[in-house]
Parts: C-alpha cells; sequence; structure tokens
C-alpha cells in the first residue's frame, strides 16, 4: 500500500508541480495514515435510502420527508420518524411549482390521512423539473429543494430514476423505457 501511495504522490506532484512530503507513519497524536485512503473518506456519501413508499427522501428539512408521484400522478409528501417509519403529517407545509417555464404548473397541498397530497398532477412528461418548498412549522424557515421528476425506472434498484438509490448521478442511466 505504502508503494501505490508514494507512486501516486510522485505522479500528483510532477502533475502538479508541488513539493509534497507524504506521511506514510503514524503522526504527532499516533494516527496510522497509511492504512486507509482520507481521500475517499472526505468524500464519501451518506448511503441513498429510498422511503417507505418508494419516494425520494428530502433530508434537508426536519422531519425528513418522502417525496412520491403517486399513480395518478400526484405528488405526495409523507414525514419520516427518526427511524425513517411514517409518522402523521402535523404542522408541515409545501407548495410547489415545475413543468414548462413559459407556463408552470404550481402545486398546493392538502393533507389526506397522514399525509399531504398536490391537488393538481404532475404534467406529462418523462422529466420534470420540479421547485419544492417546504415548511415544518407556519412560522419556519422555507426549506427549498430543486430536482428533475424522472420518471424513467432504474435497472438497477428498480425505483424510478428520481427516487433511485444506485450509486451514480440522477440521469446517468439515460432514459430507461423498457
Amino acid at each position: 500500500m505504502k508503494t501505490k501511495m508514494k507512486t501516486k504522490l510522485t505522479i500528483l506532484m510532477a502533475a502538479c508541480g508541488l513539493l509534497v512530503v507524504p506521511m506514510l507513519k503514524a503522526d504527532e497524536n499516533g494516527h496510522d495514515h497509511a492504512d486507509h485512503d482520507h481521500a475517499k473518506a472526505a468524500h464519501a456519501h451518506p448511503d441513498k435510502k429510498a422511503g417507505p413508499n418508494g419516494g425520494r427522501v428530502i433530508v434537508s428539512v426536519e422531519p425528513h420527508v418522502e417525496f412520491l408521484v403517486t399513480a395518478d400522478r400526484k405528488l405526495q409528501l409523507t414525514f419520516l420518524g427518526a427511524d425513517g417509519k411514517a409518522v402523521a403529517a402535523a404542522e408541515q407545509g409545501a407548495t410547489a411549482i415545475g413543468g414548462d417555464r413559459s407556463k408552470p404548473t404550481r402545486f398546493k397541498f392538502e393533507k389526506s390521512g397522514d399525509v399531504l397530497v398536490s391537488d393538481v398532477a404532475l404534467p406529462d412528461g418523462g422529466s420534470v423539473p420540479l421547485v419544492l418548498m417546504l415548511k415544518a412549522t407556519p412560522d419556519s424557515k422555507t426549506v427549498t429543494e430543486k430536482f428533475n421528476v424522472n420518471m424513467a425506472v432504474c435497472p438497477g434498484c428498480k425505483l424510478h430514476e428520481y427516487a433511485c438509490v444506485c450509486d451514480h448521478d440522477e440521469g446517468a442511466h439515460g432514459d430507461h423505457s423498457h
């Protein structure tokens, strides 16, 4: 492993014109850097998980929320407890805007049972841009999420691309129409 690290550092130093002294031994705190790759650890992303209904989990708001397009193309928001399971919607609020920029569709959400459901359906199309605005309480700051609602089915995880949990960028598989 030390030989590979020295080779990579030599190539990097030559390419960048930098003088770098690699730390292959333990640092002043006794931490041995030779046994693991800090670059991978620093760039690791938390595991993506689908919501309980197979939708996209949005973690930028508390409680977290699952975004799902229903069979009739309405948008459903399910709030999640710390265990990732559905909890009843309380004071949360949401609005969204999406589709064609010249004639966007505006979504209002109303409580339906334990979830929030949009008043209108997602416009036709395989990939619809969407801006979702969420509020944990009526007085809290609005959290905005922007993403494409890509309705193609991922061949890896079998979820819609907008909720895909595979380790790839959204749209990396392209349009899956099989």
